[in-house]
């Protein structure tokens, strides 16, 4: 079984996010860069928008899918695990079946209908989950190990992060170009792997620039977490 959570993993480079791109070109889409005029004028500033809706399965989560499982090339030969309750599970699924390998995703029994059915749509085989009473991680450990697969964590992964990465220097090239001097990024957070590879990349280009991760109010474990200086779930 290849480990893909394992503590002793490198932390991804810049470099790891410039060898995501290069996987990825000509398999993901890259989204455009939108100025909004709205949001421009309320809040006093230029703002942009990186509309990852428009991504592959519908969010950036396919990158850090696909740049994982090609990275690992015949590791995977056997299948791939996963587990998510949607937006990874349809990036998973949708790099297997590009890649021609079997997946199994390891979903909770409440996950969205819709994101099961996509899932399953592009030919991964589901496990479901009582989110409430087990452990996914572990459920997903165990049929990477009874069956010889490679398990894909969703965050904790350096090749995940490197993939999602690439969302960032997108921005950072678009800005470039567009002779912006980027100064703020506001990511969306949960697990902390697109913010951890957008920081990764936005800052080798614009040193300057600050990153903030933003979260749901009632919902921000990973801003508790940082303040207890260990992993706080929401209730």
């Amino acid at each position: 079984m290849q480990q893909a959570h394992s503590p002793d993993l490198a932390i991804p480079t810049f470099d790891d996010v410039l060898a995501a791109q290069k996987r990825l070109a000509g398999r993901a889409v890259r989204t455009p860069l939108l100025f909004s005029p709205v949001l421009s004028d309320r809040l006093d500033a230029r703002v942009y928008l990186k509309p990852e809706c428009l991504q592959r399965t519908g969010s950036f989560k396919f990158r850090g899918a696909w740049n994982a499982v090609d990275a690992l090339g015949r590791q995977a030969a056997a299948g791939i695990v996963a587990c998510s309750s949607g937006n990874h599970a349809q990036g998973v699924a949708e790099a297997a079946r590009i890649a021609g390998i079997p997946a199994v995703i390891v979903m909770p029994e409440d996950a969205p209908l819709l994101k099961r059915q996509r899932t399953a749509r592009s030919g991964a085989r589901i496990v479901l989950y009582d989110r409430v009473a087990e452990d996914r991680d572990a459920i997903a450990q165990r049929i990477a190990e009874e069956e010889g697969l490679a398990f894909i964590h969703p965050f904790n992964n350096p090749m995940v992060i490197a993939g999602q990465g690439t969302a960032g220097l997108e921005i950072a090239e678009d800005c470039h170009a567009l002779g912006i001097e980027l100064d703020v990024v506001l990511v969306p957070c949960s697990g902390g792997g697109l913010a951890a590879g957008t920081a990764l990349s936005v800052t080798e280009r614009f040193p300057r620039a600050a990153v903030y991760t933003a979260e749901p109010q009632n919902f921000d474990d990973y801003r508790r977490s940082l303040s207890a200086g260990a992993p706080v779930r929401n209730a």
